[in-house]
């Protein structure tokens, strides 16, 4: 790198390259690493428009000698995705689907599409491309081609390899052309041409005939050797495929323009036999009396101490709940044309074994639905080893062994015996039996001197080991740096040379991915962490107590999985699926935040908590909490944009938004003193858009109108016979939150009547209260800390009462499950309130008096979960209770409404948020029913939907369920308590603009002594 021009080339790239031209900090560093190891920090990074514009990017890195790096996913768990290189991104732009051609069972594809995406693509026509790596929601078709990647559908359709047709590919010197098999008479085409192509084929040619017995001899007849270059593609017997040759060489020798892929009918059926054994090492032994009894779709495994990890994370329950008994389970999946094939496919294989369907050891479906939950268990490998409840950390290295199928108990053995010898306890082996490979994460001590050299010794020793067995150092994640300098003990001296000669005739300057596969860094060496790594140890506001105190933990608990690139489904990660941007995504900013820790002595942020390049990437984060929950290893990245924006404008003057939308809730308050002036100044045309501009919040936005009865007022206005008994076990606390009290009352009125028809005595707190989300969401923990002091005040006699606490908005709910203990991790009193606070269904499904039924609501509904409660609740309460109700709900999986609190009411914000509404809610809504409900508990949910031109209103649970004790079911949905008020009169304009002056001096005034209550929490 020292000897390229980076000035130069970035100049030229951007006159050169139709695409996104970065060499900023931030961008070098969300791709300083993948799911491995090692950590390399780019030159740049290239995101091209087309694939026109990637090879333009290509032919401008060879004229300044720069090395390039095509990445996909950037998954890879072998180090083969990050180097101190040129990257090009595919995956933004170039995710054609260019031709399909079913009657040929074929497509042409650009490199960036993600497997699932063409699965979708693909499914009129009742195909798919086969493999399916667990990472199908993210991995990108170039990236598998690079990695030969398999999964567990390997067992019935083969590696990538075994099914890509023909490469468009593209050498560092500039050869365009598509490759494929090629016949004798294709081949002296091909060299009466003459030039570059033909220099390459007599060069592969000489190759292959140099090395014919060793290519022969030396590379294993397993079906998951996946390590070295494939020049067993090149034999004559195997069709001289150059295609074939070049898949798996993980980007060390050409760059994938384009791929013609074969493709597989779609399965009409599969069903799923899973067995259960006493340990891991008895399941492997017998795979090979399997494999002679059946040919299955799949063959998996999975062991107890996964199954132990699940149990101790509270995660994937549901898939253990359906396990049979056992210590370790192979996973049999057949696939046929009918149910009865499948069914019969199975009882056939229980019969020949000398086992039944009725056997505690035995579980059976045909069901998909429970298939799913199944087999969730074992596609979740990666994510549950990673961070093991005990606080372990642990890492690839032995990630995917491969041995013959039928001698893998047997290595297992030895490998456990290995595992015991260097002191690593309790890995997990789970993998692909049916072929033999085995996934395992190990704890090593990368840390220290010590540790990396037992983690060098233990990879040789390793290595040598499956060897022996006939096996692969890699049978799904090819060779990296994990384990380039390890392949002579697999291949040998002679097959690693026939490597190097592959690789300097295609690629004679070592620019393509240089250091991987071929004359690669040692495994010991540009290690992510290592025993000269120094990161800050910052001091923190949160506490971070899953992580050792250690807000450094809590970073690194992104261990570049990629799950939060998925395109549909679950919460994570609404910014990247708007914008595909890699730091947009919970793993970019992940590796921001490392970068920013620093430890290294090449770190791409070197600002600290100052850092613009990380508020940048943590400026579109939605703090939607769905990486808490989806993310495999339960990175929190709201929580660490709270952590970081309050560090990074300590002492320093906040954007608009943090005190019109951060200070909510006293605002909200100071709205009883005339709620209908205040409205008229938030919607009078000319000083409502000013006083937004002043505000921060987007002019498009339409400001929610404040009610003008709250809840409070109602609540003391009601006549009662005195205040419920905080010890009587049928009293709660109903939990006032600003959005319901002081924009939807009528929620909080509709929640108290449900509650006592249940004969619940409903309490409300007598003083102002607040959970200080709005100021948690925006990162004045300070104040947010103070807020929530003053309320577990105010709530002390019902804590210590243990009374029921119930939460109507889920984002507040949320902050008593999840923040406010974060925050202050040792007040016994947050404890309590933890632990008491319940959500509204909660109470009535688990605590409601013996013989109550919530009112009949028979009618369909549309629901949007919140996203906090999707990650910290979760909504099988809320689902039962609908059950109950007789309501018919449709609970979306699409994703974030994109309001998400404050975030989309910042004018910054605004096109984002409704990009990420219309991804999947907002057109969901549109298409309800018009006679169905529509149910969002959460206020940013309900207003997204209102404001989102879907022409809907949207309910509180509680609303509608005392719509039913009032047997009370309109055809429309009735308007809420608070209106959008009338136009108001020319006096009232006058008298708004002044109010308008007037609340934002005080508010810039405020900001800049930093004052308004900073010593007085409201």
């Amino acid at each position: 790198m020292s000897s390229v021009d980076v000035a130069a080339l970035e100049e030229a790239l951007r006159t050169a390259v139709d695409g996104e031209i970065r060499f900023d900090a931030g961008s070098r560093g969300a791709y300083v690493t993948d799911g491995s190891n090692y950590r390399q920090v780019p030159i740049g990074v290239v995101v091209p428009r087309s694939v026109e514009a990637g090879a333009r990017t290509v032919a401008v890195c060879a004229r300044f000698g720069a090395p390039v790096l095509s990445r996909g996913g950037g998954t890879s768990l072998a180090g083969q995705a990050t180097n101190a290189a040129v990257v090009i991104d595919w995956t933004k732009y170039c995710h054609a689907l260019v031709s399909v051609d079913p009657d040929a069972r074929t497509c042409v594809v650009e490199p960036g599409i993600v497997l699932d995406e063409l699965n979708r693509r693909l499914s009129d026509h009742r195909l798919q491309f086969g493999p399916k790596p667990s990472t199908h929601s993210h991995c990108a078709l170039g990236g598998m081609i690079g990695n030969n990647s398999c999964g567990a559908s390997a067992q019935a359709y083969g590696k990538t390899v075994d099914n890509v047709r023909r490469l468009e590919i593209l050498t560092y010197d500039g050869l365009r052309t598509w490759v494929g098999p090629t016949g004798e008479a294709e081949r002296a085409r091909i060299a009466a041409e003459g030039g570059r192509k033909a220099g390459l084929y007599a060069g592969l040619d000489r190759i292959v005939a140099e090395y014919l017995g060793d290519i022969r001899r030396g590379f294993p007849r397993i079906p998951r050797r996946v390590s070295g270059y494939n020049l067993d593609s090149l034999l004559p017997e195997n069709g001289f495929d150059v295609a074939k040759a070049l898949v798996g060489s993980e980007g060390t020798l050409v760059t994938v323009l384009r791929a013609e892929l074969d493709l597989v009918p779609v399965p009409s059926r599969q069903s799923l036999l899973v067995l259960g054994y006493d340990d891991i090492c008895a399941a492997a032994d017998d795979v090979p009396r399997l494999l002679e009894l059946c040919s299955p779709g799949q063959l998996e495994a999975l062991d107890g101490r996964m199954a132990q990890l699940m149990r101790e994370e509270g995660a994937y329950l549901d898939s253990l709940r359906v396990l049979p008994a056992g210590d370790s389970w192979l996973m049999v999946q057949f696939i046929g044309d009918s149910r009865q094939d499948v069914d019969a496919q199975a009882h056939a294989l229980l019969a020949a074994v000398g086992r039944h369907e009725e056997d505690a050891d035995v579980a059976f479906s045909d069901d998909p639905e429970r298939e799913q939950k199944m087999l969730k268990a074992r596609e979740a490998g990666l994510g549950v080893t990673a961070r093991p409840p005990d606080g372990r950390e642990t890492w690839e290295g032995w990630e995917d062994s491969a041995v013959p199928p039928e001698r893998l108990g047997d290595y297992l053995r030895d490998l456990k015996a290995l595992f015991e010898e260097f002191g690593y306890d309790h890995p997990s082996l789970y993998g692909h039996f049916g072929q033999g490979c085995v996934h395992t994460r190990i704890p090593f001590a990368l840390k220290t001197a010590e540790g990396v050299a037992d983690f060098r010794r233990f990879l040789e020793r390793a290595a040598d080991l499956v060897a022996s067995y006939g096996g692969s150092l890699s049978g799904e994640h090819g060779d990296g740096q994990s384990r380039g300098e390890l392949l002579t003990r697999m291949f040998g001296e002679r097959l690693v040379k026939a490597f190097g000669e592959t690789k300097r005739l295609f690629d004679p300057d070592d620019r393509m991915n240089p250091g991987k596969v071929v004359d690669p860094h040692p495994v010991d060496g540009q290690l992510r962490l290592g025993p000269a790594w120094r990161p800050a140890a910052p001091t923190t506001h949160f506490d971070y107590p899953e992580d050792e105190h250690s807000f450094t933990r809590a970073v690194m608990r992104c261990v570049g999985i990629g799950n939060c690139r998925g395109h549909s489904g679950g919460v994570m990660c609404p910014s990247y699926r708007a914008t595909r941007e890699e730091e947009h995504s919970t793993r970019g900013r992940a590796r921001l935040l490392f970068e920013m820790l620093g430890g290294h002595a090449d770190s791409a942020i070197t600002e600290g908590w100052r850092s613009t390049e990380v508020k940048d990437a943590l400026d579109l984060c939605l703090a939607c909490k769905g990486c808490k929950s989806d993310c495999p290893v339960n990175v929190d990245m709201a929580t660490y944009k709270a952590e970081f924006l309050s560090h990074h404008y300590e002492g320093r003057l906040r954007p608009a938004a943090h005190y019109s939308l951060g200070w909510l809730p006293l605002w909200a308050r100071l709205s009883r003193l005339s709620p209908a002036l205040v409205n008229a100044v938030l919607h009078a045309p000319g000083v409502s858009a000013l006083g937004k501009r002043l505000a921060g919040v987007a002019r498009e936005r339409q400001a929610p109108a404040f009610a003008r009865q709250s809840f409070l007022q109602w609540w003391r206005e009601r006549e009662t016979a005195g205040e419920p008994d905080p010890g009587d076990p049928l009293t709660v606390v109903l939990w006032p939150d600003t959005f319901t009290t002081y924009f939807h009352p009528s929620i909080a009125v509709s929640a108290v009547r449900v509650l006592e028809d249940a004969g619940f005595e409903v309490a409300v707190p007598d003083g102002p209260v607040c959970c200080g989300l709005t100021w948690i969401s925006t990162g004045q923990l300070d104040v947010a800390e103070r807020v929530l002091r003053r309320t577990l005040r105010v709530l002390r006699p019902y804590l210590e009462a243990g009374t029921p606490v119930i939460g109507l908005e889920p984002s507040c709910t949320a902050v008593f499950r999840s923040d406010a203990v974060e925050l202050m991790s040792e007040d016994q009193d947050v404890k309590r309130l933890a632990g008491q606070v319940r959500t509204f269904a909660e109470q009535l499904v688990h605590h409601a008096p013996e013989g109550w039924r919530p009112p009949s609501l028979p009618r369909r509904a549309l629901v949007q979960t919140h996203c906090h409660q999707h990650a910290v609740m979760k909504f099988d309460a809320d689902r039962e209770l609908m059950r109950r109700a007789g309501l018919d709900a449709d609970v979306l999986d699409e994703g974030c409404c994109g309001l998400a609190g404050n975030f989309g009411f910042e004018s910054d914000h605004y096109g984002l948020s409704m990009d990420v509404g219309e991804q999947g809610v907002l057109p969901a809504v549109r298409a309800a029913s018009p006679g169905s409900l529509v149910l969002a508990d959460g206020f940013s949910c309900r207003t997204q939907i209102e404001q989102g031109g879907t022409g809907r209103r949207a309910l509180h649970l509680a609303e509608a369920l005392a719509l039913g004790l009032d047997g009370n079911l309109p055809g429309r949905q009735p308007e809420r308590l608070s209106r959008r008020p009338e136009p108001p009169s020319r006096t009232a304009r006058w008298t708004a603009t002044a109010g308008a002056a007037a609340l934002t001096a005080a508010a810039v005034t405020a900001a800049g002594r930093g004052a308004l209550g900073l010593r007085r929490a409201p």
